[in-house]
């Protein structure tokens, strides 16, 4: 049950932080455009601008992501009490490997939002108005 409880507080660490960095980057990007802290990408620092809403974006989607994740992995530890070391290792490792992927991968749809929102220069692209009819 050690073992267990131990896998169960390792596998909680990512979505934990994806919470706890989501909530801090949606309310604020690190001051200074940096390349050791932060969502550090060419388009993400381009400017102030992309900086701070890459830095949203991507709060928004580890937020979500963590809070999903949360009950989830609790919920396929939960499957493994009682087994063997080798089986909650093996489960709590594969979980961990599954939190990866929206971990990893909230890259794709923020860069997407980012060349959405902004030219390859940084410059916010301007709002095309589209009335019925015209």
């Amino acid at each position: 049950m050690g073992f267990w409880i131990f896998m169960l507080i390792m596998d909680l660490l990512i979505p934990l932080t994806m919470i706890g960095f989501g909530r801090y980057f949606m309310k604020n990007a690190p001051s200074e455009i940096n390349a050791v802290f932060g969502y550090r990408t060419s388009m993400s620092m381009k400017n102030k601008d992309t900086w701070e809403f890459a830095h949203r974006y991507c709060g928004k989607i580890w937020y979500v992501c963590g809070l999903i994740l949360l009950p989830v992995t609790v919920m396929f530890l939960l499957l493994a009490i009682g087994k063997s070391r080798d089986y909650v290792g093996t489960a709590g490792g594969m979980i961990c490997g599954a939190q990866l992927i929206p971990l990893i991968g909230s890259v794709f749809p923020t860069e997407i939002a980012l060349k959405k929102v902004f030219d390859k220069n940084g410059k916010r692209r301007e709002k095309v108005c589209r009335s019925k009819g015209k």
